[in-house]
């Protein structure tokens, strides 16, 4: 069967169809991948029939892993075939939860923007999901930043941003509570427009989950224009929301997107495998004066 790539009806994102990443893949075919995501920035693999195995194959065409992944804290974490593997669940045994992220909803975010060398790609892939919520929203940071003011892209030129371990500047202490891990408090500095660095493509690279301050700038200015980033980036307009099916890969770049997590009961049951590529420090995009 030959792979098909459809574009979605949405800001970003398509859906690839005939290949069985159960099995290694040919040279052709990982370029189809490789060039469509590029391309459309988030992919959705439906129907699949993998093991993590399978799932660290896959991942590793594309780069290396992290030797662990950050929050793979619960009681099975350290059960999987790679240190990088994170089970993304709220289910409970013995009233301890078995994984990591657990119950109702996520801001948006990129992942590992708290890191020095933030992650390139993510593959989430679904084993049972909500009867309702549960959903992840992809925003498209190319748009974000092609629709700014020439002003503020102008304003924000050359700025960085400060990044945190989950604790962004509109992030709840209740939710920085829920995601804390004792003992850890990554943080990083990254250009605010940055460059990608095999499209050549600029994209904003903040996000509301982890963007603690903007570098160089007093406080009520920093939390104003950083509101003003998160409320544009996030317009209907930027988002692709997925649905997910048991069964769903999904694969997103972190270089070009940031995503969310919508609302769902601690009475539903959610588990996900994640595997993440590791990137590279962000460079600055090209001056935009």
């Amino acid at each position: 069967m030959r792979i098909e790539v459809k574009p979605l009806k949405a800001p970003l994102g398509a859906q690839v169809t005939g290949i069985n990443l159960s099995s290694s893949l040919t040279q052709d075919e990982f370029n189809v991948i490789h060039d469509a995501w590029l391309k459309y920035q988030v992919l959705i693999f439906p129907d699949q029939k993998i093991i993590d195995e399978d799932q660290v194959r896959f991942s590793r065409m594309f780069g290396t892993l992290p030797e662990k992944a950050v929050h793979s804290q619960g009681t099975k974490s350290g059960q999987q075939l790679h240190k990088s593997v994170m089970l993304v669940t709220n289910i409970r045994e013995d009233g301890k939860v078995i994984g990591s992220l657990p119950d109702g909803e996520m801001h948006f975010h990129t992942d590992g923007a708290y890191e020095r060398n933030p992650y390139r790609y993510t593959m989430l892939y679904a084993i049972e999901v909500p009867r309702a919520g549960g959903d992840t929203l992809f925003a498209n940071m190319y748009r974000a930043y092609e629709t700014l003011p020439n002003e503020l892209k102008q304003k924000l030129d050359g700025v960085e941003a400060e990044h945190g371990f989950y604790t962004g500047v509109d992030v709840s202490e209740k939710m920085k509570q829920a995601l804390r891990i004792d003992g850890y408090d990554g943080k990083a500095i990254h250009p605010v427009f940055i460059r990608h660095e095999e499209t050549g493509r600029t994209a904003l690279y903040v996000n509301r989950l982890q963007t603690r301050r903007l570098i160089g700038f007093e406080e009520t200015e920093s939390r104003k224009i950083l509101a003003h980033l998160f409320e544009h980036s996030e317009q209907t307009e930027m988002i692709y929301q997925h649905k997910w099916t048991p069964g769903d890969l999904v694969a997103w770049d972190n270089r070009c997107t940031n995503h969310a997590r919508t609302d769902f009961g601690p009475d539903e049951r959610r588990l996900l495998l994640r595997t993440t590529v590791q990137g590279v420090k962000p460079c600055a995009a090209v001056s935009a004066s």
